[in-house]
């Protein structure tokens, strides 16, 4: 089927290529036929008078009565197309065509084409790659695919097919790990193409595997190919070279130049990478690579500079105070390069760390002098004041959206402001920056006089009570009072924190308290209800629920979603109501529990119609009279279980109903099949499959199988009998086929050499039961012999697992034992977690097995066991790893306690990436180790956490009284001293920040999506959590929470989702632009077409929305245009075109005779549109109800007349020529033939007519057609008897 299918997309395609041919001959055939002739002659006989009398009989001509039927013009449009030269269209579709040998296949299982998993895993490519694959198996089980599609999907789908259908082989090539990086490309990319172009895989070993070996797997060529990549990728690596030279780090600076002008010049001329150390790294070294000659040109021109300047240099050094460093430093070191590019001389800073203050500048004598100026004045152009303001008017100083921080800007620019704990600090131009105290000054103390706060103390479960549904409480507070409340939860204090006036802030304090002391009064009560009961102590539309509700009004009832999976339902109220809802609650559980009995009965399914009986009287009066509930499977199900659902004792009654009607109908048995139990597991099939198979083919017949413990070999089938014994004979079959394939045999192994003989995850056992074929058991922990392995199967299988079981027995015989000595101090950190390192270092030496001494013992003998090779690079490891951990270091990084659970993340996700990607132990305080640390101060977070992020150690040392830093702030790093301060720089990278970002207020329905999903996203994209205001404040401030640079990053997403959602709105108001048109509705229909098609036309044409009036609209001649305003206007422009100006149009009715309007209107309106089309007017046509023969014209006056006489025209023609001689029977060619005789013309009456050059004139031996015959004349669609096999010797002739 599938290669008739090929066949035939090939034979489609040829047509498609000739077809344009067939059309033109088809074009030109038609306009030969076509004879110019008044509209009239479309169905109107050619008649003749015979003498010229009047009362001559017509004679009609044969051919105009019985036209020839159309010639087959295929042969001819074939034998044009190969006569004439047209251009072929191409398509971007390729075809290509794989190819597996059956020896090549992974399986050879006969299948069916494209079924099974061979049809499964082409699916499964097509949804992948988007090629089209056709499969086609041949009777020597080799597969052939046609695969179609683009160049790069074919790539894909041909490496999926080959991995998925061929038998994949591997091998190992040898590449220098530093030309791994070249292999694999940018962002792996160049791997990818190689693995797609050779359809292999290619495994090449990660940044922790010192390994140098490649993998390659695939199809023997496709191996081949990827091995000569891989070696020409890696040849083209040994061509290049790299260089070290040793610079004094005080001239790398000269070598770089300012603003590294000096080391892009040299890299561009000599074509080198130079790579000089960062300043703040303290090497000498400068590595160049690149091609050879590349390299050594390079290290010439450095130097030459290197001794050029060390000729040329001085030094001379200057005090200058530790706190002007920085501006001296410049961002980003910017000033000490532009001091560089400007006095050719480099500027040396002291570290941070060091109380030094001499700053060293170093270059030509010339030039100190200059240089030292330019560093005075870049040390003196900053001041720095700081002015005391408590932490709560922060926000005030700040002002709403940062409006006094702008003013401050516009006034005193170029100062800048940070807020400490209970200071602010103003660093800039003096002038500017003492305008700035002052106007800073002015507002604290306003607020310091006129404002004040208060902070209660609160148990957080009042927190919802107090702040009340949607936050409504609390912003009542909030607009009556003019106060700010706050809810505050850090270092183990729950407050709720009042700001504003004071007058304010004391009525706000009291109205909390009054609600903490009405809230303290009540009771909240947990009952434990199943889960599962919830929905029925609901109820219907939460009838149950409410009657509860009702009679304990004060009682706030809370029962968890089903997303929320628990058990607990919430009760919280008076003490009394709460306990008596408690009774009523339990009493109501109990009464779902026992009318809550389910069980289940199997019955055959041809008889459940019987338990339903006719119209469900059966089914009706069980479910009455038990008070059960009876679920049926649905008509298609297979299944065959009743559910029945109800009281105990009524569900066994109801089930004990339904048997009996099945008993009482069928002639079910039970019969029982000995089958030894070691053959159970084999019979029942992989998670119950053959089993299933068997009682599904036997017509759905039960199966039970005994259970473990009961040692009994009986098998029960239970079912209609014949069924019964047909599952009967196919479970004995299945049995004595399996004890054909149990032939044992017995293998001894040392007990410790089993997991050798498993291998890891049972990789080595596996390879060996897939090799043979046999199932090789080992002992278990209630076999007394721990030694004896057991191998079952067929004989010659049998025999072969031994022989490989005994070779690897042999091996591990062979194994050795030695010694290496581990400091006892070291030896948890290779026992610690489950023994990781352990377990991986035994992967890594061919699994050998390494013990240490017991805990307690002292002892620093750690032995190892295994092969000589493995133990000796397991000694080398473990004292590798030894050598680490002597020279690790703890260092201390100070961050609040509250930021921890944050800094952790969701299972300690976040903490645990940076211990795995820094190679650290990072340790958490305990919570409640609160005792001051005297010796440490803030690492970089201080008390405001993220806030002081980016200025962290500058701070510390400009604030040395800072308050004692807690046990519980203080976080330890292990590990070696550079990786401990990266681990500790991202810890402080992941304090979070909230930062307020002004988002308009009608985005925000944007921001949240259908029941929060867009926010959902946007927080679980972006790693933040969201807060936007209730819907009743109208507010534009989000506040987003999160690390800086994830802030940052939503941040920009939300200023993104503001540009983009002002550009619709304003792309809206321009859509929305309303033109309306004043139409006659006699011309709508012409304005909409036919099927709609003028108007769609125009809808698309001009990008508008064009709507009509309703009929029963009171002004329906409007018609309305919405869209832009260009293009509404050219759609109206449009719209008159078609229907025209209704001033010059013109209406004219014309009278023509009712039974000659078909023949104008014309075969499916053809005639009538034509002229339509042709004069640009309307014609409108009375209905079939309508008793006239008025037809009405519209169009321009002239257009309208010409109109006018062409139907006045076609109405006399028809008339003359066919109306006056048609009687007023049935207008039929049997009519005439049957009033005119035997067609001989004698005798004929007045009304017949004669068919002049007929057939049976030309020969002699023929007569005229009978026209009472069914041969000459049949009946169409009337459905007689069936045509004769002999051939019709008509008048009419042979058949067409």
């Amino acid at each position: 089927m599938q290669a008739a299918a090929v066949m035939e997309e090939t034979n489609n395609a040829t047509t498609i290529e000739q077809q344009p041919i067939a059309l033109i001959n088809g074009q030109e055939q038609v306009a030969n036929e076509q004879q110019p002739s008044s509209p009239t002659s479309v169905a109107t006989p050619t008649s003749t008078t015979s003498g010229g009398t009047g009362n001559a009989t017509p004679a009609f001509s044969y051919d105009d009565l019985f036209p020839a039927l159309p010639a087959n013009t295929s042969a001819q449009s074939q034998s044009g197309a190969s006569g004439s030269t047209l251009a072929r269209v191409t398509s971007s579709q390729k075809t290509h065509i794989v190819h597996v040998p059956c020896k090549e296949r992974k399986s050879t299982e006969s299948e069916k084409f494209g079924e099974g998993e061979s049809k499964r895993i082409c699916q499964q490519i097509t949804k992948e790659t988007g090629a089209q694959i056709e499969i086609v198996s041949s009777k020597n089980q080799s597969l052939t695919f046609l695969i179609k599609g683009k160049q790069s999907e074919l790539l894909d789908a041909r490496r999926k097919i080959l991995m998925g259908f061929s038998t994949q082989a591997s091998r190992q090539v040898t590449v220098p790990r530093e030309h791994f990086r070249v292999i694999l490309g940018k962002g792996g990319q160049r791997l990818r193409e190689l693995e797609r172009v050779t359809a292999t895989r290619i495994n090449i070993p990660s940044q922790g595997d010192e390994s140098e070996f490649i993998t390659i797997a695939g199809t023997k060529e496709g191996i081949a190919q990827a091995e000569q990549e891989i070696r020409q990728l890696s040849a083209e690596q040994y061509k290049k070279s790299s260089d070290r030279i040793t610079v004094p780090k005080v001239y790398h600076p000269f070598i770089v130049g300012p603003y590294s002008e000096n080391l892009n010049k040299l890299q561009e001329e000599t074509g080198a990478r130079i790579n000089v150390p960062p300043q703040q790294v303290q090497k000498d070294e400068i590595i160049i690579s690149g091609e050879k000659d590349a390299v050594a040109a390079a290290k010439a021109k450095v130097e030459a500079i290197f001794k050029d300047m060390e000729k040329k240099c001085s030094t001379v050094s200057v005090e200058v105070a530790k706190p002007k460093h920085r501006y001296v430093i410049g961002p980003k070191g910017s000033t000490i390069a532009e001091i560089l590019q400007l006095t050719g001389v480099s500027v040396e800073m002291p570290p941070n760390d060091s109380p030094s203050e001499t700053i060293t500048l170093r270059g030509p004598q010339v030039a100190l002098g200059n240089a030292l100026t330019v560093v005075y004045q870049k040390s003196n152009s900053v001041k720095s004041v700081e002015i005391n303001a408590p932490h709560w008017i922060h926000k005030y100083v700040i002002g709403r959206k940062g409006a006094n921080m702008k003013q401050l800007e516009e006034d005193c620019p170029n100062v800048n402001v940070n807020c400490l704990e209970d200071k602010i600090k103003l660093e800039g131009d003096p002038e500017n920056v003492d305008r700035a105290v002052a106007y800073l000054s002015e507002i604290i103390n306003n607020y310091e006089e006129n404002f004040t706060f208060e902070v209660m103390t609160v148990n957080p479960s009042y927190y919802k009570h107090i702040i009340g549904k949607a936050g409504a409480n609390v912003n009542r507070l909030k607009d009556e009072l003019k106060v700010n409340i706050n809810i505050e939860e850090r270092e183990g204090q729950n407050n709720i924190r009042i700001e504003g006036p004071k007058e304010g802030v004391r009525q706000a304090q009291l109205e909390l308290q009054e609600k903490i002391d009405k809230l303290e009064n009540e009771k909240s009560k947990d009952v434990i209800i199943d889960r599962r009961l919830h929905r029925s102590i609901i109820g219907a539309k939460g009838e149950k629920i409410r009657e509860v509700k009702d009679r304990y009004r004060q009682v706030t009832i809370t029962i968890p979603t089903p997303q929320e999976n628990t058990d607990i339902v919430k009760l919280r109220g008076p003490k009394e109501d709460v306990d008596k809802c408690h009774k009523d609650l339990l009493k109501l559980v109990k009464e779902i529990q026992e009318s809550s009995h389910i069980i289940e009965v199997p019955i055959f399914k041809q008889f459940h119609k019987f338990v339903i009986g006719k119209g469900g009287a059966n089914i009706k009066k069980i479910r009455d009279e038990t008070q059960t509930k009876i679920d049926l499977p649905a008509e298609g199900d297979t299944n065959e279980v009743i559910v029945i659902t109800g009281k105990k004792e009524n569900v066994l009654e109801a089930k004990e109903r339904i048997q009996k009607i099945q008993n009482e109908l069928s002639d079910i048995v039970t019969e029982e099949v000995q089958i030894p139990p070691k053959y159970y597991n084999s019979i029942i099939g992989t998670g119950g499959k053959l089993i299933s198979s068997i009682m599904e083919e036997c017509g759905g017949v039960s199966i039970k199988f005994p259970n473990s413990d009961s040692k009994s070999d009986k098998v029960t089938i239970r079912g209609p009998k014949d069924d019964v014994e047909k599952a009967k004979g196919q479970l004995l079959e299945l049995a004595n086929e399996r004890q054909l394939a149990s032939f044992t045999a017995e293998v001894r192994a040392k007990q410790q050499h089993h997991k050798f003989l498993i291998g890891k995850n049972g990789a080595s056992i596996r390879k060996i039961r897939d090799a043979t074929g046999a199932r090789i058991i080992f002992p278990s922990n209630e076999d007394t012999d721990k030694e004896v392995i057991t191998i079952i199967g067929k004989e010659d299988s049998v025999n072969k697992a031994r022989e490989q079981l005994e070779a690897i027995i042999k091996e591990c015989d062979e194994v050795t034992e030695g010694e290496v000595s581990v400091d006892p101090k070291h030896h948890k950190h290779f026992v610690a977690k489950r023994g990781f390192i352990l377990h991986r270092i035994s992967e890594e030496c061919g699994g050998v097995m390494i013990s240490f001494p017991r805990v307690g013992t002292n002892s620093d003998k750690v032995t190892i066991k295994g092969a000589k090779d493995c133990i000796e690079a397991a000694r080398q490891r473990i004292e590798e790893i030894v050598a680490d951990l002597e020279a690790q270091t703890t260092i201390e990084v100070v961050i609040p306690q509250r930021h921890h659970r944050t800094i952790m993340g969701a299972r300690g996700f976040k903490v645990q990436q940076v211990t795995f990607e820094f190679d650290v132990q990072i340790k958490f305080p305990d919570r409640d180790a609160t005792e001051p640390v005297e010796v440490l101060t803030n690492g970089g977070s201080g008390e405001n956490g993220g806030e002081e992020g980016q200025e962290g150690e500058q701070q510390a040392e400009k604030e040395p009284e800072q308050e004692p830093v807690r046990q519980c702030d203080v976080i330890r790093i292990t590990g070696r001293i550079e990786k401990c301060e990266a681990a500790k720089q991202a810890l402080l990278d992941l304090i979070p920040i909230e930062e307020e970002l002004t988002v308009p207020f009608d985005l925000h329905r944007t921001i949240i999506g259908p029941r929060g999903a867009n926010v959902r996203q946007f927080m679980s994209k972006h790693d933040v959590h969201v807060e936007l205001p209730p819907s009743e404040l109208k507010s534009d401030v989000i506040k987003v929470c999160g690390t800086p640079a994830r802030v940052a990053e939503a941040r920009e997403a939300l200023e993104k989702m503001i540009v983009d959602y002002e550009a619709d709105r304003a792309d809206r108001e321009l859509r929305s632009y309303v033109l309306q048109v004043d139409v006659d509705t006699e011309f709508h229909s012409k304005l909409i077409g036919r099927h709609g098609a003028v108007i769609n036309k125009l809808r698309a044409d001009h990008d508008v929305n064009i709507s009509l009036p309703k009929r029963d609209e009171p002004n329906d001649r409007i018609i309305s245009i919405t869209g832009y305003q260009a293009n509404c206007e050219a759609a109206r422009e449009a719209i008159l075109e078609i229907v025209g100006d209704p001033d010059s149009l013109h209406r004219e009715v014309v009278e023509i005779d009712k039974r000659i309007h078909p023949h104008i209107i014309g075969h499916r309106r053809r005639t009538v549109r034509k002229i339509i089309e042709d004069y640009q007017v309307n014609i409108k046509f009375p209905s079939a109800e309508e008793q006239t023969n008025s037809v009405t014209i519209i169009g321009k006056p002239e257009d309208v007349e010409n109109v006018k006489e062409l139907l006045l025209g076609m109405a006399e023609d028809y008339e003359r020529d066919f109306l006056e001689n048609v009687p007023l029977t049935p207008q039929t060619i049997g009519a005439f033939l049957t009033s005119s005789g035997s067609g001989s013309g004698e005798g004929a009456s007045e009304n017949g007519f004669v068919i002049k050059d007929a057939p049976w004139e030309k020969q002699k031996n023929l007569t005229a057609p009978n026209t009472q015959s069914q041969e000459d004349f049949p009946h169409f669609a009337a459905g007689g008897a069936p045509v004769a096999a002999a051939p019709i010797t008509s008048v009419w002739g042979p058949k067409n």
